[in-house]
């Protein structure tokens, strides 16, 4: 791998390193077919949900919310990730910079929140069906996705466009780390520690915490169930919603640990993690985007069944939003 500059002609140009052809092409390949199945599987999710009325519940629209921003992160983030990764420099200018990193921090932000109010949702599911209804109407939803979605622009856009990320290391960022034809998130030990500490550890621990509780309330009830057949099927339905939004999560934490263990640490080793390693872990936590559509299509019939309408043309006809996905009973 032969060292050459990203700019030629300018003075603090970044190093590039070229990669042998099939190495870049077969990089290419896998990440380029990542973009698209995490773009067009969150598409169809979130498609699927605000086309059938049947779909139209409280808790599919946090998880339209979540697909949101899983198909913004494949657009925004995972692409020109993509080609950075790739030929390791930055050809996009420094404010679209800004925004690929802000929108980085806040789409990966809005998903765990996300997350968190859907472990909200399945908390009275299971263990207040009696006041379900009313604890989590429709309003309610709407204004848990706004606060995710404002929160999270709040912290990812407010910390790189005021350069929070940087204080206390103003100095040696700019002598030592900046150059012509990079794009990355440099942080002090403070922002990194705080940052992900609002995006990641404690909205996960809560998580945790809720999907706890949640199984032990439903592995009592499931001991209790003495009642009618129809109750059983209820109860069996809300565990299984349940288990199948606890795998996401647990997917969420899964594919994003290792990064942010990593984050937290690199500042206090002095930035001493590998470039390479960086960008294998951002990857994985960017899997996650793309593994949540295969989970709905594995554990979710109605997922599976409006692919087929999809998929058969359909989808065209005038009165197809009215088709039962599931049963009810």
């Amino acid at each position: 791998m032969e060292p050459v500059l990203c700019y030629e002609s300018r003075n603090r140009s970044c190093l590039r390193i070229i990669y042998p052809l099939p190495i870049r092409i077969t990089v290419y390949m896998i990440l380029g077919l990542t973009v698209i199945l995490t773009v067009f599987g969150n598409l169809f999710v979130t498609v699927s949900i605000v086309y059938f009325k049947q779909l139209h519940t409280p808790t599919n629209y946090l998880i339209a919310s979540l697909a949101v921003s899983d198909l913004l992160l494949g657009l925004l983030v995972m692409f020109p990730s993509m080609f950075q990764s790739v030929d390791s420099c930055w050809y996009f200018g420094d404010v679209f910079c800004k925004v690929y990193m802000s929108s980085d921090v806040m789409l990966c932000t809005t998903s765990i929140l996300n997350l968190s109010f859907i472990s909200l949702d399945r908390h009275y599911a299971v263990c207040q069906p009696l006041v379900y209804r009313r604890k989590m109407s429709v309003n309610v939803v709407l204004i848990m996705i706004l606060l995710s979605w404002s929160i999270s622009a709040l912290i990812g856009f407010g910390m790189i466009f005021l350069k929070l990320n940087l204080l206390g290391i103003e100095e040696f960022y700019y002598n030592h780390i900046v150059c012509e034809g990079e794009c990355i998130l440099f942080q002090s030990g403070l922002s990194s520690t705080v940052s992900s500490a609002l995006s990641f550890y404690i909205p996960g621990i809560i998580m945790l915490g809720v999907y706890l509780k949640i199984f032990l309330v439903a592995r009592r009830q499931l001991h209790r169930i003495q009642n009618t057949n129809s109750e059983r099927i209820s109860n069996m339905s809300q565990t299984k919603a349940t288990t199948t939004l606890a795998i996401i999560m647990g997917a969420f934490l899964s594919f994003w640990t290792p990064f942010f263990v990593c984050n937290i640490i690199d500042p206090f080793i002095s930035y001493s993690t590998p470039p390479v390693l960086f960008k294998i872990l951002v990857w994985v936590g960017y899997l996650n985007s793309t593994v949540n559509p295969l989970i709905y299509a594995f554990f979710y019939s109605w997922f599976r069944k409006a692919l087929r309408l999809f998929t058969s043309g359909k989808i065209f006809k005038s009165d197809i939003s009215e088709t039962t996905l599931f049963s009810m009973n």
